[in-house]
Formats: structure tokens, C-alpha cells, sequence
């Protein structure tokens, strides 16, 4: 090429632009000059271009096999004019021969330049994957930019992801220009580049901003125990530390609140309970009925069933509305929770379990198959069905209940929990 420091200071300049590696681009021409130079000498031909890095000259090389019968010209040589070339030549060694293409001509220079294209934008591609694969399962800002059918495209940067309408909160509008915070879900390669999925209303979003706003759950002083969460309602978050000197409440929440608040604008309101975890499945459970106070708690490990007696004029508060108070406190421990009142327990045998004798230990199971397989069942029940539990002054004074267009719209099976909703992802 004549022009050989031009292609050096274009090579750089598309390398910066586009944060490619120029040694890939340099790798791209070659490849480029050797499609256009097989025009010429045929397609069997084995061709090598090499381009000097500094200079920016190239080189076309012919290679051809030493052998002792030489079936195609294009592809062997003869031992005798190997050695011409250099005398420690031996037969199957592979020789490179110098030669001079003509000019490549229209079709040639369009095929390079196609050649060159593509694997710019290879490399674009997987440099983006790259950088977008260390974020999965992390929480990153999205500009919003528009709807596509029920699903939302955002902005993350160099790349557009998508909210499908399973991941937008319930209720949450979305405007062009939003900034918000998303959960990627996944990010997966494709002959169209990256593809990301992300979401507003993973448990786990929740988790990754209160590990962002809360300095002592980054650094691993106060661990998360379990999350669980009705997107753009309610959720509750299980805390503790080891250490005796830190309140991990104390420290989600913040001086006055500054820091629970800033999580819960970020989620448009969403209401948190922020739960000291405890080793201790009758404490942790009557904690995580919070706001309700608790009177007794009793556990039955083989059943992975609790039973709970609050006062009577906190039984609807303990429940809440629609159930969604026992639901999350459930889903929270891992426990089934069958509530009732001090008035409704009195008089009964509501608090004792009848455990066995023995306990056969179970057969290689998991963490998941551990838990009770019937604890949706329990919120089947026409105990949480009871308008009367609703009637508290605690709801009347609360707009945010009032609206039960709501949970009929986006909670309508919110009464039958799955086992694995009902089971926190805590450890």
C-alpha cells in the first residue's frame, strides 16, 4: 500500500473511536486482503497476508507443501525448487512464497472493505458482551427511551435492554427520559449482539440497593438473610451481624431515615420492614410479623410450621391486607404461620403439635426440596378470607389499602403463594 502511514493513523483512530484492540483490526485486514487476493489466485489457493505493524506495509505469501509429486501447483512444490528458496527445505515442510498481486480491482477493494466491517463489529459485539456479563445479577441506572408492545426499552449506555412487562412494577408508568435502577437478569450472546433482560421487580433489586445505599452491607459487616417482596407494595428484609458494637437495623435505615427513604423513592414508595434476623425461628417469626406485636410463638421443626397468638385488636394487623402481612413474614422465614387471636385461642389445644417419635432423616435433598412442599396450601384457607379482619381503624386512616381495584388487578392469586414463594432464598 502506498499510502501505508495513513492506514497506520486510520487503524489507530477507528481503534480509539470504537475501543477495539488494534491488533484485531490489523488481523481483520488481513484476513480482508486474503479474500480479495483468492479472487485472483482461486479459492484453493493458501494464502497468508502479513501487515507490518509499524510500517504499514503488507505482504502476500504463498504457501505451499515440499512434496514428492506434485499434484497441484497452486498447493506443493517440488523438493528441488524448495531448496532454490533455502537449502534446509525437506519434504511436507511449508514454504512461503513471496508474491505480487495485481491490482484487486473494484469487486476486491468492496469484498476487504465488507471483510474489515464485519469484524469491526465482531469485536464490537464481544467487547460488549464482556463488559455487560461482570454486571448480571447486579443493579445498574437505565434511561428509559420507549415502549415496545407491553415491553419497556432502556438505555444502559452503549447497549438498549429490555423490561418485559413480567419484571415492571405494578402501577409504575413509564416516561421517555426516566432514570431508574434495574436488576439485570440475564445478558446472552447473539448473531445480533448482546441481548439483556433486566427487572424491576426482582427480589434481588432489593437486595443490591440497600448493598449500595448501606456502607456496612457492602463491606460485609451487616449480612441480608432473606428478602421477600411484593413489588411497588410491601417487602421485608431479614439483617444481622456479628459484630456487637453495630445496630444492622440501625444501620439500614439510616440517620432519620435518609437511608431506607432514598430505597424506598427508588422503588416509588415501596413500603419496607427492615427484620433482625434471629437463629431462632420462634423470635425470627414473630419479628417478621412486624408491625404486629406477638404473643406466643410455637414451632414445629418436622412440619416447618409455626403457630402464633397475637393480641385481639392486632390479629387483622397481623394478617394484613389481604393476607400479605402473614405472606411475606412467611415467604421471609421459610415457616408456615397460622395466626390467630388470644380471644380465638383461648380454650383450645391451638399451640400444641403432636411430633413424632422419630424423625427419619430425608433422602439427599436440597435446600429447596427441604422446604414444605404444602406450605402455599395454608393460605387457601378461608381464614384469611374474613372481611371482618379488615374493618381495623389501622387500614381506615391508611390510603394506601384503600384501593382493592389494585390487588384484584395485580395480585389476583396473591392468596395462593407457590412453595418456592413461600420459601426465602436466605441461607
Amino acid at each position: 500500500m502506498d499510502n501505508s502511514k495513513e492506514l497506520i493513523a486510520a487503524i489507530s483512530q477507528v481503534a480509539q473511536e470504537k475501543g477495539i484492540d488494534k491488533e484485531i483490526i490489523f488481523e481483520a485486514i488481513e484476513a480482508s486482503l486474503v479474500s480479495a487476493c483468492k479472487r485472483q489466485y482461486g479459492q484453493q489457493a493458501n494464502l497468508k497476508v502479513v501487515i507490518d505493524r509499524e510500517l504499514g506495509r503488507y505482504t502476500v505469501f504463498a504457501q505451499k507443501v515440499v512434496s514428492e509429486e506434485i499434484e497441484d501447483p497452486i498447493l506443493h512444490i517440488s523438493l528441488e525448487e524448495a531448496r532454490k528458496i533455502n537449502a534446509q527445505f525437506e519434504l511436507e515442510d511449508t514454504v512461503d512464497i513471496i508474491v505480487v498481486p495485481k491490482d484487486f480491482g473494484r469487486i476486491a477493494a468492496q469484498t476487504a472493505k465488507q471483510v474489515v466491517v464485519q469484524k469491526i463489529r465482531e469485536a464490537e459485539r464481544e467487547r460488549l458482551y464482556n463488559e455487560f456479563i461482570t454486571k448480571e445479577h447486579d443493579v445498574v441506572t437505565a434511561i428509559v427511551q420507549r415502549r415496545d408492545r407491553r415491553n419497556v426499552i432502556v438505555s444502559l449506555g452503549r447497549l438498549d435492554a429490555t423490561l418485559p412487562a413480567s419484571e415492571q412494577m405494578p402501577r409504575e408508568r413509564y416516561e421517555f427520559g426516566d432514570r431508574i435502577k434495574v436488576y439485570v437478569m440475564e445478558v446472552k450472546q447473539s448473531s445480533k449482539g448482546p441481548m439483556v433482560q433486566v427487572s424491576r421487580n426482582h427480589p434481588d433489586l432489593l437486595r443490591r440497593l440497600f448493598e449500595q445505599e448501606v456502607p456496612e452491607i457492602f463491606d460485609g459487616v451487616v449480612e441480608i438473610k432473606s428478602v421477600s417482596r411484593e413489588a411497588g407494595s410491601r417487602s421485608k428484609i431479614a439483617v444481622h451481624t456479628i459484630h456487637p458494637h453495630v445496630d444492622p437495623i440501625g444501620a439500614c435505615v439510616g440517620q432519620s431515615g435518609q437511608r431506607v427513604n432514598i430505597i424506598s423513592g427508588e422503588l416509588r414508595g415501596e413500603k419496607l420492614d427492615i427484620i433482625m434476623f434471629n437463629p431462632d425461628p420462634a423470635k425470627f417469626i414473630a419479628a417478621s410479623l412486624s408491625p404486629s406485636k406477638v404473643v406466643t410463638v410455637a414451632t414445629s421443626k418436622y412440619e416447618q410450621e409455626a403457630r402464633v397468638i397475637v393480641p385481639d385488636h392486632q390479629l387483622s394487623l397481623a394478617i394484613g391486607k389481604e393476607g400479605q402481612n402473614a405472606r411475606l413474614a412467611a415467604r421471609l422465614t421459610g415457616w408456615r404461620i397460622d395466626i390467630k387471636s388470644e380471644m380465638q385461642a383461648r380454650g383450645t389445644d391451638f399451640l400444641i403439635f403432636d411430633e413424632p417419635e422419630f424423625v427419619p432423616e430425608p433422602e439427599e435433598e436440597t435446600p429447596e426440596a427441604a422446604a414444605p412442599a404444602e406450605a402455599a396450601e395454608y393460605y387457601d384457607d378461608e381464614y384469611y378470607d374474613d372481611d371482618e379482619y379488615y374493618d381495623d381503624e389501622y387500614y381506615d386512616d391508611d390510603e394506601y389499602y384503600d384501593d382493592d381495584e389494585y390487588y384484584d388487578e395485580y395480585y389476583p392469586e396473591a392468596e395462593e403463594a407457590t412453595p418456592t414463594e413461600a420459601t426465602p432464598a436466605a441461607k
